[in-house]
């Protein structure tokens, strides 16, 4: 997969526009009132699979409080997208960093309505590390990469959802995106932006890593705290110390010199309790999927601790709800060990 250099910088951009065949990009985003009671991850995207009769667009919707999934496919003619920023349309839908627009009338879902985005908070692009890739983004073989546009806004505007209304002003939303070949064999990803002390957000994600003919295990974590984004990933030098899986939970600590920090050493202890979900479509190498199971009703219990001489202080400790988690494919690639 060759790289557009200039699209480098710009993570959230479509990346397709040269791409012929072998290729997906696809938003997510969150959103979230502000009672609560409403919980939804929206999805635009496009694959362009081997032969054109593959290719195509869509719109995926997952109700987070009842698990239940739509998926909406478009003629890939309805695609189009901005080579210079972040503004893709699907059919009547619209969607940007800075809003989304909604026009989907089907049987099984009904959404309309916009909603715009306030204080977005992006994760950080430097001219060596530009975005959550770090410089694996200048990697021009990559199987997935991975953008984050939003680790937490604020939601303005109202929808009419299957019917009813739905207000969601002063919401909390997140964005992110993935583009390239095919999602990875194996991952785990998760993502919170609702704790009691708002303007904090974890996001992470751990995955089997295709490179030059091996794998390797590759993760990144962000957690945006007080004003601070504390990131431990491969490329920085942190290090996972445990990572299991039983039926209940997802027990993943990690430790290093975060970068954002300063360059102090800190360990990141991240508890997930895993509930049930949604199934969603998802790029494989065959095509798009209905592989993919997402709850948006986890809840991550999280604590930062600064490790110091002759002891430790606990920076951050509380418990995210209405957290997305996902755990797909070979995950022995992954564990260090799975327990019943």
């Amino acid at each position: 997969m060759m790289l557009n250099r200039a699209l480098t910088w710009r993570p959230a951009s479509y990346h397709g526009h040269r791409k012929t065949h072998d290729f997906f990009e696809g938003w997510y985003f969150k959103l979230v009132d502000r009672t609560e009671t409403r919980v939804y991850a929206v999805i635009p995207g496009v694959y362009l699979g081997k032969n054109g009769a593959d290719s195509h667009c869509f719109v995926q919707t997952l109700d987070g409080l009842t698990g239940r999934s739509t998926f909406h496919r478009f003629p890939l003619a309805q695609f189009s997208a901005a080579g210079d920023r972040f503004a893709v349309c699907i059919g009547p839908n619209r969607f940007s960093a800075d809003e989304i627009s909604l026009d989907i009338r089907t049987e099984e879902r009904q959404m309309q309505g916009r909603l715009s985005f306030e204080r977005l908070v992006p994760w950080p692009v430097g001219l060596a590390s530009p975005g959550i890739m770090g410089p694996y983004a200048f990697a021009p073989f990559m199987e997935c990469y991975h953008g984050v546009v939003s680790l937490d806004h604020e939601i303005q505007g109202q929808m009419i959802v299957d019917g009813s209304p739905a207000d969601f002003s002063r919401g909390r939303g997140y964005i992110e995106k993935d583009w390239g070949k095919s999602f990875p064999r194996a991952w785990i990803w998760m993502q919170t932006n609702h704790f009691e002390q708002p303007g904090t957000c974890l996001t992470g994600s751990v995955a089997t890593i295709p490179w030059l003919g091996s794998a390797f295990r590759g993760f990144i974590v962000g957690l945006w705290h007080g004003g601070v984004l504390y990131r431990f990933a491969t490329y920085s030098g942190a290090s996972i110390k445990r990572l299991q899986l039983t039926d209940t939970h997802v027990i993943w600590h990690l430790a290093g010199r975060a970068l954002g920090s300063g360059g102090a050493l800190y360990r990141l202890e991240i508890n997930a309790v895993r509930s049930e979900g949604g199934l969603l479509h998802a790029p494989y190498s065959s095509g798009m999927l209905q592989r993919v199971t997402e709850s948006l009703t986890a809840q991550v219990q999280v604590r930062l601790l600064a490790l110091q001489e002759g002891g430790e202080e606990v920076i951050f400790a509380e418990t995210g709800r209405h957290a997305g988690l996902e755990i797909n494919g070979e995950l022995g690639e992954i564990l260090d060990q799975t327990t019943g």
